[in-house]
């Protein structure tokens, strides 16, 4: 990787690391996640630079262990959520906003609309605001994460909403998206991951 390219990455915090240099423990993490519906089972070295040089994978290689469990629970919300798609790219996208996570919500805002979610409501929560128009089940997921994330409880109006809505499974996958996304955030603050070089930040 060129200086340059270091620099506009944030090298100086987890520098990215190269299939060449894994660990044998870091080589099973990356290969469990390429093995899994993210990576489509393709465990080439080009999958592996591209999987090192995006998300919070390179900085999770720093501890394998632990990276392999977090990527395990991420490929749960991802795709084994009992939460219809779109409505769980909303949580997404209400963590990501809660933390300003710009390359999270530069990949997930894309991923909320390819999965359906109204323009309108993904430029509103960009906006840090309510979104004027939602449905019933859009609404529920709004007052759960939002309150979650800023009130750090649960109203029981709000609770009995989403139980109502998704059942107590969907209520703990709600709980879980926001967790988990709040670590990749986290992750990806700390570390410094900007968005894909000729792109700006989507978020004030």
């Amino acid at each position: 990787m060129s200086k340059k390219n270091a620099a506009s990455r944030g090298a100086s915090r987890f520098p990215v690391l190269t299939p060449e240099t894994l660990t044998k423990a870091q080589t099973r993490m990356l290969k469990a996640l390429l093995a899994g519906p993210r990576g489509g089972g393709d465990m080439s070295k080009d999958a592996m630079t591209s999987a090192l040089n995006r998300g919070p994978f390179n900085a999770w290689l720093r501890s394998p262990a632990l990276g392999d469990r977090l990527q395990k629970v991420g490929e749960y919300i991802r795709f084994g959520s009992s939460m219809p798609q779109d409505l769980n790219e909303m949580a997404i996208l209400i963590t990501a906003r809660y933390w300003t996570s710009q390359f999270e919500w530069f990949a997930h805002s894309a991923l909320a609309l390819k999965a359906g979610l109204d323009p309108k409501i993904v430029e509103a929560l960009a906006r840090n605001k309510r979104p004027s128009k939602m449905t019933r089940q859009q609404a529920a997921v709004y007052a759960f994460c939002a309150q979650l994330h800023h009130k750090k409880k649960v109203s029981n109006s709000a609770y009995a909403r989403a139980v109502e809505c998704f059942g107590e499974q969907g209520v703990m996958d709600m709980i879980a998206a926001c967790g988990y996304y709040t670590a990749v955030s986290m992750t990806l603050n700390v570390a410094k991951v900007p968005v894909p070089a000729g792109h700006k930040k989507p978020l004030k």
